[in-house]
């Protein structure tokens, strides 16, 4: 049972009267027959009540006869009995002056501690506007993501059809280096429609990178590989998810490395293999992309950086990670480490320096 709200002795209903009279809150102060000793202006502004005939009438009469609700009845009834106080009820009021309104309930019962008769004071607050904003709110954000869905569907179509044109017209031209350059923009183009479609098909806050990767490697494959049993591309990834704008940045690097395996490492139509992996433990990771072909050409330090090393680089960067570049004998591996050191150990390793 709910204890009565005391009340000091000393004038108590009059304290009452000026507390309701003073409150810019629709307030309505009611006696035990739930009649209404008084209410705030607030009120009767709020809910269009005459102040003249409310006080000695009962809450249930108010108005039109909209206020004889059983809810407020069994609300009020129970307050009343110190069963319960009403904290942050909802309820609807249908008034045919002023429609459908949701309001906002708080019932409480005040004892003076003088054995004078008990009150109940009730607080009643229109939140209509706010649930209508809410909703409106909830409404929007429902369609956005419904048009964004659609957007990432018809960006994925769209670059679809831009590489099918692309490649059509790397089959057409005559110099065999627009040919190579063509075909690169192609399977640019065409990882990147994978990579839409995989955040398209993702309704969660998260990608799955294993799924994630695959699509993008057989995108990559179908594009670049023309015999499948010279050349393979594998994926081997740990259960790892991240969120889209990391997993776009994983796919880039991927299929930039990708790429410079299939167009570098097997030379003279030689077979081989490639395999992405990932791999997470807490916040440090590591993707990397290897192959078993040539390796690395003898003067790969004096060679020029071409477009996708700068992608790599670049994307390497923003994720607040680090390239690593080693000889598999025989083949390369390219690796995209991230390693987060915890504050803890920054501390060992500040106070072991000093």
């Amino acid at each position: 049972m709910t204890a009565p709200t005391p009340i000091h002795p000393d004038g108590p209903l009059s304290l009452a009267l000026a507390v309701v009279g003073s409150s810019t809150s629709p307030l309505v102060l009611l006696d035990g027959e739930m009649m209404v000793i008084a209410a705030s202006d607030s009120f009767f502004k709020a809910f269009d009540i005459d102040p003249e005939g409310a006080p000695g009438a009962q809450v249930y009469s108010l108005g039109g006869g909209e206020w004889n609700l059983p809810r407020l009845k069994s609300l009020l009834t129970a307050t009343l009995s110190g069963a319960a106080g009403v904290d942050a009820y909802e309820m609807e009021l249908n008034s045919e002056r002023l429609g459908a309104r949701c309001l906002l309930l708080n019932a409480h019962l005040l004892s003076y501690g003088d054995g004078s008769p008990v009150r109940i004071l009730l607080s009643v607050t229109d939140i209509t506007d706010a649930r209508a904003s809410e909703k409106l709110k909830d409404d929007l954000l429902r369609e956005k993501a419904i048009l964004l869905q659609e957007v990432q569907h018809r960006v994925a179509n769209s670059l679809q059809i831009i590489a099918s044109v692309i490649l059509q017209s790397a089959r057409k031209v005559q110099s065999e280096e627009t040919r190579s350059h063509l075909n690169d923009a192609h399977s640019r183009v065409m990882s990147v429609a994978a990579l839409q479609q995989q955040l398209a098909a993702s309704r969660l806050g998260e990608v799955a990178l294993r799924s994630y990767f695959d699509q993008l490697c057989v995108s990559v494959g179908a594009s670049m590989i023309r015999n499948h049993s010279q050349l393979s591309l594998h994926v081997d990834c740990d259960d790892s998810a991240v969120n889209a704008d990391i997993s776009v940045s994983l796919g880039l690097i991927v299929t930039e490395l990708v790429i410079n395996s299939l167009k570098h490492a097997f030379p003279g139509g030689r077979h081989g293999r490639i395999v992405v992996s990932y791999r997470a433990r807490g916040p440090n990771w590591t993707l990397s992309v290897a192959d078993d072909g040539v390796g690395m050409p003898t003067d790969a330090a004096s060679a020029t950086p071409g477009l996708g090393t700068s992608i790599i680089e670049a994307l390497t960067k923003q994720l607040g990670a680090r390239v690593k570049v080693t000889s598999g004998h025989p083949g390369t591996t390219v690796s995209i480490v991230h390693t987060q050191i915890s504050a803890v150990s920054a501390e060992a390793q500040a106070g072991r320096a000093v």
